[in-house]
């Protein structure tokens, strides 16, 4: 849901590689592609795509990794269906985080709910899906739960929005576009429940040796000087997890540890020096949350981008944690 609204809401080791670590797919003459760059320091490279690219794409130019004629383009947000019509890429559907989650604690819909808007929108396993937001948390909420469905290609526009404008791309107005739909997802739904853990296994996960929370929060929630929600009272966080990191504003709809300056991913090694620096290690079994979920489902994103092989995303995260009397709760206010 939106955060702070008041309202309901490889072989290659991608992080041993330097800010430098981009390459382009340079224009070929034999075959007359396009050139927008693709990032050598992530493993599912395809799956975070640039503005370029998305232009290319929709005008029709040959470019490298292609999606087939039957791709899906979604603006994902939460009540912004008014500004969608207003301005939005040419192309896209959208889809509203209501749909995704659910109060009060914004976990995900159930599964058959989920299902059945994936179907909606002309989505299967096998469908290319690109998606965007305002917020670009609000897509990765999306892409995550995509994923944990079982959508093998979903592509995330990195920047969202905001870098799409500033690259002087073009916008439309009016209603958003409608796919058709399909009948059937054409594998066993979801196809990567390990993906997803609610509260009983986040609890497992704190006792294992190998195991851990990651909270994606800011530093002031993390230690428990401030909720960072209108709509989550209590202030602190869960005992033994690791700090993640999130904005370093107290901006719940921040990323910035994550993102250059332009809201683009930030390299690789610099996330991955980030978190080893907090014991956060690509060999543990480990949950991301925040508070609800659109932070963590980034972080998520970003590690499958690098490939790490244990990850998930505890759904219910600080405001289902907090609101349960029988889960111990460290605030760390004395904490520099």
């Amino acid at each position: 849901m939106p955060y702070n609204s008041g309202h309901s809401p490889c072989s290659r080791r991608a992080c041993t590689r330097g800010a430098a670590a981009f390459f382009l797919m340079t224009s070929d003459p034999q075959h007359n592609l396009a050139a927008p760059a693709f990032r050598q320091d992530l493993v599912r490279w395809r799956q975070l795509v640039t503005p370029a690219w998305l232009a290319a794409v929709l005008a029709g130019e040959p470019v490298a990794e292609a999606p087939p004629p039957d791709w899906r383009l979604f603006e994902v947000g939460c009540d912004g269906a008014a500004p969608f019509e207003q301005a939005h890429i040419p192309g896209a559907g959208y889809i509203d985080t209501n749909q995704l989650e659910q109060a009060p604690l914004w976990n995900k819909v159930c599964d058959q709910a989920l299902l059945r808007l994936l179907l909606a929108c002309g989505i299967r396993d096998d469908s290319t899906v690109v998606l965007y937001g305002r917020n670009n948390l609000a897509a990765a909420r999306a892409a995550h739960l995509m994923l944990y469905a079982g959508v093998r290609d979903v592509r995330l526009l990195d920047g969202g929005y905001a870098l799409w404008q500033a690259g002087g791309h073009p916008s439309v107005a009016g209603a958003p576009r409608r796919y058709p739909g399909v009948a059937r997802f054409g594998v066993p739904f979801p196809a990567r429940p390990d993906y997803l853990i609610g509260i009983t296994q986040a609890r497992a996960l704190l006792q294992q040796p190998d195991g851990a929370l990651v909270s994606i929060r800011t530093w002031n929630e993390f230690i428990g000087k401030i909720s960072g929600y209108s709509y989550i009272a209590a202030r602190g966080d869960i005992p033994g997890a690791l700090w993640g990191r999130a904005g370093n504003d107290d901006d719940v709809n921040s990323m910035s540890d994550f993102h250059r300056p332009d809201g683009s991913m930030k390299p690789a090694s610099e996330i991955c020096r980030q978190w080893r620096a907090a014991g956060i290690d690509r060999q543990r079994r480990m949950a991301f949350y925040c508070g609800t979920g659109w932070r963590a489902s980034l972080a998520f994103f970003y590690a499958w981008l690098m490939d790490w092989p244990h990850i998930s995303v505890y759904d219910g995260g600080w405001c289902e944690w907090s609101g349960d009397p029988a889960n111990a709760v460290v605030c760390r206010t004395g904490t520099s």
